[in-house]
Formats: structure tokens, sequence, C-alpha cells
């Protein structure tokens, strides 16, 4: 008895009516809530048209301009269309995204001059690296002095030119000497990187050329263009981005004041803007004769002319004095 222990008893005094709480009333209130609007969401889909079901699609990804996102109705499941709101609409207007301002309130002719700065920039960009691959070329630092950049008009223009110990073709040859053809490959590899299209010309000095039939300068001068673009295509330049390949003989000398000087032997390629591309590919030609108007710097070659004929026809009617072939056949012997 002395080591009993004494027992507790614990009592819960019930009252009369009492409940279990109502926290699984809210619960199951919740959910046919949502099952209510699973099964609504359900028979939507289920009665709804597809020009209906696109102005629900639009709705969600534009809620405030919805109505011109998908279907020219608002949101009507009545069966009875709602016109959208009237917009006051001007025939004589073409509503394209030319004609309509952004939202920045940026006009056309800023964005065409923005994209002409930028362009530009990029222009100068190529120019420094090219600069900068023939200071650290040793091979081509030897002919730095026969390679001139220049920014023009048209684009970035690069002269390479003939000295009188190191001629860039044979004599009298559109064959090329080993270094030019290195120069021309260390071009190719650069500028192949712009999205720009390039222009090709070849130039000849005014010491008339002796050769057979009626070959001459003209002739000599288109054929050593075609030379320099066949080698810069071998070098992984695509040919589709070449705009022009034509020869101008010794009418836009280098030194006008003495025009038996070697420099007037060259080959220039000018990476195109893409104004001067259109002037060339016709689609502005207007814009392009004015343009070729414009006195040309003393020491420059002359604006090519905006009608000036594409490169596969100029060099068919440029190398038909080679053989009796058509000039097809000529072109593919090349």
């Amino acid at each position: 008895m002395e080591n009993n222990q004494p027992i507790i008893v614990k009592r819960v005094k019930k009252t009369a009516g009492g409940h279990h709480g109502g926290a699984w009333k809210i619960a199951f209130a919740d959910f046919a809530t949502a099952m209510m609007a699973f099964f609504l969401v359900m028979w939507l889909m289920t009665s709804a048209t597809p020009e209906q079901k696109k102005a629900i699609s639009g709705y969600f990804q534009d809620p405030i301009g919805f109505t011109e996102s998908a279907s020219p109705y608002a949101i009507d499941l009545g069966g009875t269309p709602t016109p959208a709101p009237e917009r006051t609409l001007n025939p004589d207007i073409s509503e394209t995204p030319e004609s309509q301002p952004d939202e920045a309130g940026v006009s056309t002719d800023q964005i065409e001059n923005l994209a002409e700065k930028m362009e530009q920039e990029r222009l100068e960009l190529l120019l420094q690296e090219l600069q900068n691959k023939v200071e650290e070329n040793p091979e081509l630092q030897r002919f730095k002095d026969q390679i001139l950049f220049e920014i023009t008009q048209d684009g970035l223009r690069i002269q390479i030119m003939d000295a009188e110990n190191r001629p860039m073709f044979a004599l009298g040859s559109a064959n090329l000497q080993p270094y030019f053809e290195d120069i021309l490959l260390a071009m190719a590899d650069t500028i192949r990187a712009v999205p720009n299209k390039i222009s090709v010309s070849g130039h000849t000095d005014a010491k008339p050329f002796i050769g057979r039939g009626d070959f001459g300068n003209w002739e000599l001068s288109s054929n050593r263009a075609n030379a320099a673009r066949r080698t810069l295509v071998a070098g992984g330049y695509p040919d589709e981005q070449v705009a022009r390949v034509v020869g101008y003989a010794s009418s836009a000398l280098f030194d006008r004041e003495d025009p038996f000087n070697p420099v007037n032997r060259r080959i220039d390629i000018v990476v195109l803007t893409k104004k001067a591309q259109r002037a060339i590919e016709g689609e502005q030609g207007a814009g392009a004769e004015s343009s070729a108007q414009e006195p040309a710097p003393a020491g420059s070659p002359p604006v090519p002319p905006a009608d000036a004929l594409p490169a596969d026809q100029l060099r068919e009617r440029l190398n038909i004095f080679e053989t009796g072939n058509s000039p097809l056949d000529q072109l593919n012997n090349q």
C-alpha cells in the first residue's frame, strides 16, 4: 500500500448539441467552386466556334488590343458578332507597317540614317582590321605601299596597284603573280566576314596594248578583274556576293598627270554599302543616275553608272573576243 502511485483521471466535459468544427465546409466549397469553373471552361471549349477560340486566344495574348490580334470581333459567345471599335480608315492611305509610326515615334528617315551610320561604322572596323592584317602579316607588309584603303560614298575601296618592279599580272595577260594572289586570298578571308556585296574593277595605264585582233586595254582590264574575282572565290569568298565585275581600261586613271605611271594599273575591290548595292542592282535607278553625275575627287575612278550590266553579262560581252566558242563556253572554260 505504501508503494501505490496516485491515479489521475482526466474527464472531458461535453455539452449537448456540439459539432466537429467547420473547416471542412470551407475546403469543400472551394473544391465545388473549382469543379464548377472547370466544367464551365470545358463547356465553353466544346461549344465555341474556331473564330471564338481565336478571339479567346487573342485576348490572353493581348488583353488590351485583342480585337486586332486574331479576329475582327470582340469575344461574344451568344452567336451575334459584336463589331470591334471603329477605326478611322482613309482609302488613300495604305495601312502598312511603313506608313505607321512605331511605338518610339521614330520616323523612317531616322531609321535609315541610323542604319547607314551603323553600316559606316562596320566598314570602318573592316578597314581597321584589313590594315592590321597587312601590318601583322610579314608577307603582306612587304607590299603595303601597293595597297590603299579608303572609305568612299559607295563603301570601302581597296586598291591594289602595280609597282615598277612588282607587277600584279604577267605582261599583257590576266595571269596573276603569286604575291598578288596571296594578297587577294588574305583579303577574301577578311571581307567575307561582313554581309556586304563587293564590286571588282580592273584598270590599265594609257599605254596602247598591241595584241591580236581587236584585243585591247578594255578586254585586258575586264579579264584581269574577272581573274581577281576567281581568286577571291577560290579563297572562300561567296561568288553570289559579287555584285559586279567590270573593266575600265585607262578611262579612270589614278595618276591623271602621268597616264603611263604603273600605279594606274590596278584592281579595285569595293565593299559596297546597301545603297550602292541597290543602285547597281537597278532598284534605285534614278537615285543612282544623280549620284553618278557628281564629280569624283581627283585621283579617284568615277562612280559606275546605275544601268551597268550585271557581272555575268559583262563577262559574256567582254570575253567574246577570245575564241570562236560561244560566250557561255568561254566562261565555262575559265
